[in-house]
């Protein structure tokens, strides 16, 4: 086994736009954390109260991709249940890339980190007996998923931001775009800014960082992500000099709302757990033709499953079955998607449920240690932004939202350790400038942005080969050339660069990867090679 592969990003600009740092308008912060989801505001939670600290999002502070998730979190807290069984399913999910420190952290801390999210008010569903309510999802051994109906991250979110915003040392910009980060002598002096339109930029000074922003879902057509998950966290942190890695690991959710209307609806693995079956359009079952543990299967598993049934009956979707159900059971454990299916005439206690796989999460991102630590000194990163190692080739089902609670707290634990050396001192203000000669002239970026999400969801999808990756690679080498050199003058087309810079960077380490290995799929090396196969990929540029 290789331990480590670098790879060279590319040649790419230090930053997207002319600027001097003297000219600008900013303040000071201990912290600034970019990204309002529960990674980043629970990051602030945890910092200390005498820690001047901003949080920055580009929308809305409820527009993030914590809101939609559906499932729980997984916690071992069952008698039979225990933190070295979640390990263990977690180490299987990853299919041998996990960092075993990191996902040790990562069960160990789960229970007292849900108790603080009871303790903040998080009102999580709750037995008989007024013990937190246990479901199963794929790949777990145990029922572990503790959950709000279907709902929960939108109740973990509204309940961390409601606190967070009673905080007087929280400070929260929002319609703010982060374009780079300010560096001097490989060190984080902070971030520069710019409002929604791109022509008011600003400088927020801070000793620490933390990149909370999401993955990069928006790369493909069809995705459950948001519209700001465009990877801009990842794009920065590659241009100030920080690694990426594991961008080739893309996971597929197998069962999203297939209807005309609405294609990026999630139908969450807790539906299966609570027994739903998987049917073809014949109506057969077919897991079992796949995997012994049938629709409870690691997810990179059930998704190809789906698709290659889709291949052998010539449709488009298959069907979720979930009608044995009591109607009520199902009205109450599944409120969101019952009332969703059923504005869409589906009525989910006696209706087949029409789904497909589609882009959800990005096991890769800004390469840290288990701490959060990036190369470079004050810069840290949490949540889907990250890659630390927890999920390794394929992310166990409801890892992530507790991953963003244990790293985060983390992190907020090494400010509270290092506050007086962190805090800003007289002339902390750097003086940094970039100018460079740029093309003025008007993109398309909306057109641009659609041809590069149509290859991304053609060719980089759930099944890859190496001539599907090298015509992507040309596409999107096309539309990069497009656009090199032109004056940025919106954030749209900040964002369409960062696009381009990642998919280009997806794409180069699925080539790479000649293997198939968790959500990494290749007809043309279908086997998984245990003997002198890449564990990571590393990119590095800038400086």
């Amino acid at each position: 086994m290789l331990e480590i592969k670098k790879a060279d990003a590319g040649t790419q600009d230090r930053y997207l736009v002319n600027f001097d740092t003297e000219n600008l308008p900013y303040e000071f912060f201990d912290l600034v954390i970019i990204g309002s989801g529960i990674a980043g505001v629970y990051t602030a939670l945890s910092a200390p109260r005498n820690a001047r600290i901003l949080i920055i999002t580009k929308e809305a502070i409820e527009v993030n991709n914590s809101v939609l998730a559906q499932g729980g979190i997984a916690v071992s807290l069952d008698q039979n249940d225990s933190p070295s069984l979640h390990f263990k399913d977690t180490l299987f999910a990853g299919a041998g890339l996990c960092d075993e420190n990191a996902v040790k952290a990562l069960v160990n801390e789960a229970t007292e980190n849900i108790a603080t999210l009871c303790l903040y008010g998080v009102n999580f569903d709750r037995d008989e007996g007024n013990r937190l309510s246990l479901t199963r999802e794929a790949a777990h051994s145990m029922n572990r998923i503790i959950h709000t109906g279907d709902a929960t991250g939108k109740e973990v979110c509204d309940t961390l931001v409601g606190a967070v915003s009673t905080l007087n040392n929280v400070t929260i910009r929002e319609q703010t775009f982060a374009i780079d980060i300010l560096t001097e002598n490989g060190e984080c002096k902070g971030v520069l800014t710019s409002n929604e339109e791109g022509t008011e930029l600003k400088a927020y000074y801070a000793p620490v960082l933390v990149c909370a922003s999401g993955g990069y879902g928006q790369l493909y057509s069809k995705t459950t992500n948001p519209e700001v998950a465009t990877g801009d966290g990842a794009a920065l942190a590659l241009r100030a000099g920080a690694e990426l890695m594991d961008l080739e690991f893309v996971q597929f959710h197998p069962t999203v709302l297939f209807h005309p209307d609405n294609q990026n609806f999630l139908i969450s693995e807790a539906v299966r757990g609570e027994g739903a079956v998987l049917r073809n359009n014949k109506g057969e079952r077919f897991m079992e033709k796949y995997h012994p543990m049938k629709e409870l299967a690691p997810r990179d598993v059930v998704s190809r499953a789906i698709f290659q049934e889709m291949q052998k009956t010539g449709s488009n979707h298959v069907f979720l079955d979930i009608a044995h159900k009591d109607k009520e059971f199902l009205r109450q454990r599944f409120p969101t998607i019952y009332n969703k299916c059923l504005s869409y005439g589906i009525d989910i206690a006696k209706d087949f449920i029409p789904v497909a796989p589609c882009q959800h999460y990005s096991m890769g991102g800004i390469r840290t240690d288990e701490w959060g630590r990036t190369r470079i000194l004050g810069f840290y990163a949490v949540g889907e932004a990250a890659c630390n190692g927890i999920h390794g080739a394929n992310r166990l089902a409801s890892n992530s939202l507790l991953e963003g609670l244990v790293f985060g707290r983390r992190i907020g634990r090494q400010v509270q350790e290092n506050l007086d050396e962190i805090k800003i001192r007289e002339g902390f203000k750097p003086r940094i400038r970039f100018v460079k000669e740029w093309v003025e002239r008007d993109i398309d970026y909306l057109s641009m942005k659609k041809k590069l999400q149509g290859i991304m969801t053609l060719n980089v999808g759930i099944i890859r080969n190496e001539e599907s990756l090298s015509e992507a690679m040309e596409i999107i080498s096309g539309l990069k050339s497009e656009i090199e050199g032109v004056k940025v003058v919106h954030t749209h087309h900040m964002e369409l660069i960062n696009m381009l810079t990642l998919a280009s960077l997806v794409v180069k380490a699925a080539i790479l990867r000649q293997e198939s290995r968790g959500a990494h799929y290749r007809t043309d090396y279908p086997a998984t090679d245990d003997q002198n196969w890449l564990k990571n990929l590393v990119f590095q540029a800038g400086g």
